[in-house]
């Protein structure tokens, strides 16, 4: 089987290519299983270029109602980290997967086992909400270790120092949270963000990505001359729910990686 490309050279084809790297979010085992994957593969076919999975989880401290949703259907159905990890060991997906779980899941295995059982599922990357950067100690090192990424998010609150660290520690890129608060779709972005991503740009060569509220293909026209990339989430599992048609909900996403913005000759 052919290898996936690493999350580095993924944002690394797209700066190439001039565009930007769309993120699709799905909450592993929602609607059930079998149709989770099968959302994925219509993901890819609309041009997600990473997949990020949510492993469901009963505190989900980070999410807002739409996946906190999801995340209590793929639990009623069983739905739990190992059981993900092996269905994907097996799945044809072409893009590469990132993990994103809470810190109690991955305890419960151990590190050790937890890096060993990713890396046979064919994971590149690992978010965790709830590990902070101050917290996080080896765990960077452990998962360079064993070909992963630790992705860490930023947060517009957060103290330049702590910045600071944060870009140092990411791994892959460095996952910038658009709003002091919990996922979800908007209709308007934050005023300020584009200065937070400025900031944060000020600090490190690594590939910033913006997620939490990126709802509509012009969110991301807008945001495309300060980030490398953009999660799309809460607005992918409302898609889900509605039956829309996920290859074409995607493909208008990734559209807008690609087209320029309209910018005004006035002085």
């Amino acid at each position: 089987m052919k290898a996936q490309m690493s999350i580095n050279n993924v944002f690394e084809l797209a700066n190439e290519k001039k565009e930007k790297v769309l993120i699709i979010y799905m909450t592993a085992g929602f609607p059930d299983l079998d149709r989770c994957f099968e959302m994925i593969r219509e993901a890819e076919s609309g041009g997600a270029d990473i997949i990020e999975l949510g492993i469901p989880f009963s505190d989900p401290v980070a999410d807002g109602p739409t996946i906190q949703y999801s995340s209590q259907i793929a639990i009623e159905q069983g739905a739990t980290l190992s059981c993900i990890l092996e269905r994907l060991e097996n799945a044809l997906i072409k893009v590469p997967v990132v993990i994103m779980t809470y810190l109690n899941p991955l305890l419960s295995i151990g590190r050790s086992e937890l890096f060993k059982r990713l890396v046979l599922s064919r994971v590149s990357g690992l978010i965790i909400p709830d590990l902070p950067v101050e917290m996080a100690a080896d765990w960077p090192v452990a998962a360079k270790e064993n070909n992963l990424d630790l992705i860490m998010l930023a947060a517009p609150t957060s103290p330049p120092e702590r910045l600071q660290e944060i870009t140092l520690k990411s791994q892959g890129f460095i996952y910038c949270v658009s709003v002091a608060g919990t996922t979800g779709t908007r209709q308007q972005l934050d005023e300020n963000l584009p200065v937070f991503l400025r900031q944060v740009r000020s600090m490190t060569n690594k590939s910033i990505v913006a997620g939490f509220g990126i709802s509509t293909p012009d969110h991301i026209s807008t945001l495309k001359p300060y980030a490398d990339g953009f999660i799309v989430g809460s607005r992918i599992i409302n898609a889900i729910r509605n039956n829309e048609n996920i290859k074409n909900v995607v493909a208008g996403f990734k559209a807008a990686t690609r087209r320029k913005k309209n910018v005004s000759c006035d002085a």
